[in-house]
């Protein structure tokens, strides 16, 4: 069945964001209700009729506030979008310069620096340095820091098992 100009396809939007919300499935994997309530709330914060935050400014703020509470899964997963946003690489210079400043240097050292955060930013980085297109540094991204890894999906996968 062919589709209609005019019918909307989400996953065909020009804007849609390089990984979708999908950690939204656990809420209906634990009640219906829940997800409608949660599903509904998503809709209002990141997909408004008229915005009045841009998308590049909620990703940064929302990447900001996840390292903040140390969610660095969530954390890495704005940072991918932010990037794919616009974002560019000084904006995020200054970012991470901000956790520096705000939460200190052994927090950065200890907490920050290992994380899947600063391995996808320092990807990004390495990648414009070396001249790579921003749509490839994108796609490396999301190749890299994407559902496939297991410090930023949101699915649970069980670790195959080794009775070996």
């Amino acid at each position: 069945m062919q589709k209609n100009k005019n019918e909307a396809d989400p996953t065909e939007r020009q804007n849609q964001p390089p990984l979708r919300p999908t950690a939204l499935m656990n809420f209906k994997k634990t009640d219906d209700e829940l997800a409608r309530i949660v599903g509904g709330f998503w809709q209002q914060i990141w997909a408004p009729e008229s915005p009045s935050i841009d998308i590049r400014t909620k990703y940064l703020l929302s990447l900001a506030n996840a390292v903040g509470a140390r969610r660095f899964r969530q954390a890495t997963r704005e940072l991918v979008k932010a990037y794919a946003a616009g974002t560019t690489i000084r904006e995020l210079d200054e970012l991470f310069m901000l956790f520096v400043w705000n939460q200190g240097a052994g927090e950065f050292a200890s907490e920050v620096g290992p994380s899947p955060l600063f391995a996808a930013y320092q990807l990004a980085k390495e990648m414009e340095k070396g001249g790579s297109a921003k749509e490839m540094i994108v796609e490396e991204l999301k190749k890299r820091f994407g559902e496939t890894n297991p410090q930023v999906g949101t699915a649970f996968r069980p670790s195959e098992r080794s009775d070996k």
